[in-house]
């Protein structure tokens, strides 16, 4: 082995071998229980942000903690095809060549979509691999690819024949700039600031008159009623007669409706259905007919009248000059709200009627509803569930019509003679009414997540009946960030639920978003983004990996910090360089390129087991405690990802690794490993290597390439840690009262340290040390000499039991077990160690404190478990005798 480890060097190597020996395959096996997770599929546009990073790296801890836990577990890749992104990238690269869509028609325009996918569309997928992603790219899938085009093809036929796909003229998110209907995720919200314009609505003869506000005056031209709430007072006698719309001098009625908000403003609203959605509702419900005055380019349109042909903004201007001059501007106030944007190309998106293709989404939300609601599907958090039924509970229907070439095409054919509509999945030699020939396929392609919606079982074989998809579906898990909840999870439980009559999956795991150290979101205008590729080229997957999974908890935001990624990689050097010396000791077997390392066929004697034999008959104090820990560790990791709290499993496996293994363990067994006694240092070559190979396990869902660097050298090893079980506790190894004296051992060494470290005393300097344990810890200290030798550079240790065989001059050092003196005149002067005892004094004073007041809460004694109630009580116990301790030493300073 090397004497550092280098990421660069190894990670593509590792990865080569994963990939090349099938690792990550897996087929339907009826003597595995299945786990299958399926990708959310990044756009065929997009590269690797943290955002991919952290959602990435939470699926593959989750699929290679399955795979070790014996699970056929799949974890299916693919990309979406993304059609307005990608449509966009293409006629950007057409600009720059002089030409446009029309000029190459349909036919050439798709041609050099594919030959686009087929440059950039894999980049993602070679970003996603330097993760160290362990996808099945055997069974790498594309949303637009032949079998899903099946899929989305027979289910849109199916939900027109049921009813449940029509085509209407409703309110619709339209982009001028793209001349495309959006879904709700395709817009963005920003915040503008702009004027509330409060206008005066006459009666025809000028009895009454009704004020009502609005933020686009232009829209007035569309006005077909004035709404009020059918329990205001003020109005009720207005109901059902007449108003004149200022400028345009058409009359409108005032309607009733519950939609209105008494106390908000002036109680009545203007109802524009052919552009609010909200007053589209109440145009339904009341009978008010839709005026469209808006053009697909952002212009005025016919119905505007004089306007006509003005943009909104220039008839925004001229249209308040107007009202103004008539006298129904009533007062302008300044106003900042949220106005929709294309998420593309950023042109202020409107709300406006078309005829376009729906999904009738109240009956297919009933049973999704349902499935999440009976525990059919979990949300974890929990919390979450709520944002998906107040989603649910509210929809609307779905415009999946979308005017663009690139997509799935919808089905739909026209008779021009007749003006009947067929729905099939191939164009109809003639028309089945009329009989007429030459019919003409719609234009247009369906919302991209209408064939996302689908990717849990269309990826799987849908619409074949297919082994795959008996064996893995419902899939077990899928993971998300909370930002499209309603959007994509929504959908793909409607349509599994609808076409397969199964949940997708059993479980969401949602996370949040990676922000940057100031709590920001990331993006270009703020030009705070993080390239993952360059944190892993500087630092190593393993380490963003890590970085992004500690310190966060499950559904909640994260900070994105350099100085994690950096404490990452110093983990990752101090794994390695315990494994070094671990080998360094046992004998290595290096077995770096992937060939076999030694694993032996279980029916034969292997030759490498039989040198790395744990004889329990040689245990000592410190290989009891590790293999306890170790038993707890691996309790409590497994513990933690079967309760998807990942960022915890990892903090547990840190902390295990670094302190217990590194820090303890491995200083506590040098003296043995150097010792003369062969029996002894083969056994503790045993303990070590058990417990190497066990960390190595817990650590790899977390860091999968410096695990398995580490584990191919390890004599005796399998042929991958992928394929090694996951570690079980072995009750062999429950040693609760040896992990307790060993705990008071560790407890009075930090102690020693901590008055060496506040004294000055040289790290060289060995000093002689009087101890006098409590009741039942002599045998114990007596015999650990050699570790507060090691560890805490005490030369002597003499055992006592008398107070009066302690020099005045001594300074003391208190742990719960025992307490310790060393002569003063070895360490510093009187006055300093005086300061010393104050401040420990002041320090165990807290702690009693601390314990009294949690002792006291009400919450807390009833809510804790007995055992950690009992663990407060003795801590105060041992704080209180402590500082009894300290007050005697304070006295003897004088």
């Amino acid at each position: 082995m090397n004497k550092t480890y280098d990421h660069k060097a190894a990670e593509d190597r590792i990865y080569k071998i994963w990939e090349d020996s099938g690792y990550f395959h897996a087929v339907p096996n009826p003597d595995k229980p299945p786990y299958c997770i399926v990708i959310p599929p990044p756009n065929i546009t997009g590269q690797l942000h943290m955002g991919h990073a952290l959602d990435n790296t939470l699926q593959d801890i989750l699929i290679r903690y399955k795979r070790m836990n014996g699970f056929e577990a799949l974890w299916l890749p693919g990309t979406d095809h993304a059609s307005i992104a990608t449509e966009a990238k293409i006629v950007e690269q057409m600009a720059q060549e002089g030409i446009t869509k029309a000029d190459v028609g349909r036919e050439e325009f798709l041609k050099r979509a594919w030959k686009w996918r087929g440059v950039y569309g894999g980049r993602i997928v070679n970003q996603l691999k330097k993760l160290g992603s362990s996808c099945d790219w055997e069974r790498e899938r594309f949303t637009m690819d032949e079998g899903c085009n099946r899929a989305v093809i027979k289910v849109f036929i199916d939900l027109y024949n049921k009813g449940l796909v029509y085509r209407g003229n409703r309110i619709i998110n339209w982009c001028p700039g793209c001349l495309s209907a959006l879904s709700d995720i395709e817009v963005e919200y920003k915040e503008q600031n702009s004027f509330l314009w409060y206008v005066r609505y006459d009666a025809p003869d000028k009895s009454f008159s009704i004020t009502v506000a609005t933020s686009r005056p232009e829209t007035i031209l569309g006005d077909t009623a004035v709404a009020v709430h059918p329990d205001d007072e003020r109005y009720k006698a207005l109901v059902g007669k007449e108003v004149i719309i200022p400028v345009v001098n058409r009359a409108i009625s005032i309607v009733a409706d519950e939609y209105v908000e008494m106390a908000f403003g002036t109680g009545a609203v203007k109802i524009t259905p052919g552009h609010d959605p909200n007053d589209f509702e109440v145009g339904q419900r009341t009978g008010v007919p839709a005026i469209r005055v808006f053009t697909d380019d952002g212009h005025m349109n016919e119905n505007a009248g004089e306007f006509a042909g003005m943009t909104l903004m220039e008839c925004r201007e001229a249209f308040v000059k107007a009202l103004e001059k008539g006298g129904a501007l009533v007062k302008t106030e300044p106003y900042a709200h949220n106005v929709g944007t294309c998420y593309r190309c950023g042109t202020t998106v409107e709300t406006m009627i078309s005829d376009q293709w729906f999904v009738k989404m109240a009956p297919l939300a009933k049973p999704a509803i349902e499935v999440v609601k009976n525990g059919g599907i979990q949300f974890v958090p929990k919390r979450f569930e709520k944002t998906y039924f107040n989603w649910m509970e509210n929809i609307r229907d779905w415009c999946i019509s979308r005017q663009l070439w690139w997509g799935h095409r919808i089905p739909a054919y026209y008779c021009d003679n007749c003006g009947e509509i067929t729905v099939r999945d191939t164009m109809p030699p003639k028309c089945p009414k009329c009989g007429h020939a030459g019919l003409r396929q719609d234009e247009d392609v369906l919302d991209t997540w209408f064939s996302s919606g689908m990717w849990p079982f269309s990826t799987l074989g849908y619409p074949d009946d297919t082994e795959e998809l008996r064996y893995f579906y419902p899939t077990s898990m899928l993971v998300t960030g909370y930002d499209i909840i309603f959007f994509w999870v929504a959908r793909m439980i409607v349509f599994g639920m609808e076409v397969m009559g199964k949940h997708p999956f059993d479980t969401v795991f949602v996370h949040g978003i990676v922000r940057d150290a100031l709590g920001r979101k990331m993006s270009k205008s703020l030009g705070n983004g993080i390239d993952p590729l360059e944190v892993i080229e500087k630092h190593g997957a393993d380490s963003l990996r890590f970085s992004l999974i500690t310190g966060n908890a499950p559904g909640s935001d994260m900070r994105f910090f350099w100085e994690k990624v950096e404490s990452a990689g110093n983990f990752c050097n101090k794994i390695y360089n315990a494994a070094r010396f671990v080998l360094m000791n046992i004998g290595e077997e290096a077995n770096p390129d992937g060939t076999n390392c030694g694993e032996a066929n279980p029916n034969e004697t292997n030759p490498d087991e039989t040198n790395y034999v744990i004889n329990p008959a040689l245990f000592g104090l410190t290989d009891k405690w590790i293999l306890h820990k170790l038993n707890g560790v691996i309790d409590e990791v497994t513990t933690n990802l079967d309760a998807f709290d990942l960022g915890l499993a990892a903090q547990k496996v840190y902390d295990f690794i670094w302190s217990a293994f590194c820090d303890w363990y491995i200083e506590m067994a040098k003296p043995r490993l150097y010792g003369e006694n062969a029996a002894e240092k083969a056994h503790v070559r045993a303990v070590l290597r058990y417990v190497l190979i066990q960390s190595l396990k817990l650590l790899h869902p977390f860091m999968p390439f410096i695990s398995e660097e580490l584990y191919r050298h390890i004599p005796g090893a399998k042929e991958t840690i992928m394929l090694a079980g996951w570690p079980e506790r072995d009750d062999a190894y429950a040693f609760d009262a040896e992990t307790d004296q060993m705990e008071q051992l560790m407890e009075l060494i930090r102690a020693i340290r901590n008055m060496r470290a506040e004294m000055n005393v040289p790290p060289a300097k060995r000093i002689a040390l009087l101890l006098m344990p409590q009741p039942g810890y002599e045998k114990i200290f007596s015999e650990s000499a050699i570790y507060l030798n090691r560890l805490a550079g005490v030369e002597k240790v003499h055992i006592c039991t008398d107070k009066a065989v302690i020099p005045q001059n001594a300074v003391s050092i208190v742990s719960p077990a025992a307490e310790a003196f060393a002569p003063l005149d070895q360490l510093m002067d009187i006055e300093k160690e005086r300061e010393r005892v104050e401040k420990e004094i002041v320090r165990v004073q807290s702690e009693i404190a601390r314990a009294k007041g949690k002792l006291k809460n009400t919450g807390f004694m009833q809510k804790a478990p007995a055992g950690v109630v009992q663990d407060e009580k003795n801590k105060l116990q041992q704080n209180e005798e402590m500082l009894q301790k300290l007050f005697e030493r304070k006295e003897n300073l004088g």
